[in-house]
């Protein structure tokens, strides 16, 4: 077996590199991979993570030359969840640090106010974002990979809830998440337990769009997911099509969404992007969006 994604792998000699304090951004137009980079510490999550993870993410959302935007960890760990240190000072105080400035600002183009906060953010986000778990993900680290809109994820890698354990409730919205993808029943075994279980025995839960062997192939199943929808589909076709599915979960009513639907298309079928399609269905070639 391969071993997952590596701190030391060199960037593509045509990427362009960003590194942080404990973010490493990778970007091959059209994706760019976004690396949760702390390996001696197992990627451990910690309030200047935090902070640079949301100004990585804040930079990309800017580019006009991204379509996707995939998050790893660098090292045998996707994230452990909550450093142990951060934990120990909570502990001390006796309560919940973020460790983020009160005015950070928040990435998110299409915010709404249901999705306007630390993590949720992600379903207001202008591109999808596509999780490479090729690790353990734990916590804080399995909330992160939730919250993302497609998940690969490398067969034995340990998954975990962990907040029980530690005497904590559900942490990170997973409580909202969870039920909404793998249903009450199943949701409820991780939740109040805490147990670790492994991707390749939740591989039929509906957690993952696809289980690999190894870490190398869940980042590049990622990737190539990426890179399929830069080159088949509509950039503004997506955009408002993910702003369309996180908007209906909060909708109490199917009409109202099917009647949203029918302006959308509306709107959708005055635009360049719409008559390039239907030329390209019609001349049975690629769109060139």
């Amino acid at each position: 077996m391969s071993d997952p994604v590596q701190s030391n792998a060199p960037a593509p000699s045509n990427a362009q590199e960003i590194t942080l304090d404990t973010i490493r951004v990778v970007i091959e137009a059209p994706i760019a991979t976004v690396f949760l980079h702390r390996p001696h510490r197992h990627n451990a999550w910690t309030g200047t993570m935090h902070a640079d993870f949301l100004s990585a993410m804040r930079t990309l959302e800017d580019r006009e030359d991204i379509r996707a935007v995939i998050v790893t960890g660098t090292g045998t760990a996707f994230c452990v969840g909550g450093d142990s240190d951060a934990l120990a000072k909570h502990a001390t105080s006796g309560s919940y640090d973020t460790g983020l400035s009160a005015d950070t600002t928040r990435p998110g183009s299409q915010m709404r106010p249901e999705y306007d906060s630390d993590l949720t953010w992600q379903y207001a986000y202008r591109y999808p974002i596509i999780a490479a778990i090729n690790g353990a993900a734990a916590g804080i680290g399995l909330a992160l990979a939730l919250l993302a809109d497609l998940r690969f994820a490398r067969a034995p890698a340990k998954i975990t809830t962990a907040a029980p354990k530690l005497g904590l409730p559900a942490e990170y919205a997973m409580s909202w998440t969870l039920p909404r993808l793998i249903g009450v029943t199943r949701a409820n075994d991780l939740l109040l337990s805490g147990r670790i279980v492994t991707v390749a025995e939740t591989a039929d839960w509906g957690l993952w769009n696809e289980v690999l062997p190894d870490g190398e192939s869940a980042l590049t199943a990622a990737q190539n997911y990426g890179r399929m929808l830069a080159e088949t589909t509509g950039p503004e076709a997506v955009r408002v099509t993910k702003a369309q599915i996180y908007r209906d979960l909060t909708r109490p009513d199917v009409a109202g969404a099917l009647e949203e639907s029918k302006n959308l298309l509306d709107q959708a079928m005055g635009t360049a992007e719409y008559r390039e399609g239907v030329a390209a269905l019609r001349e049975k070639r690629p769109p060139r969006f």
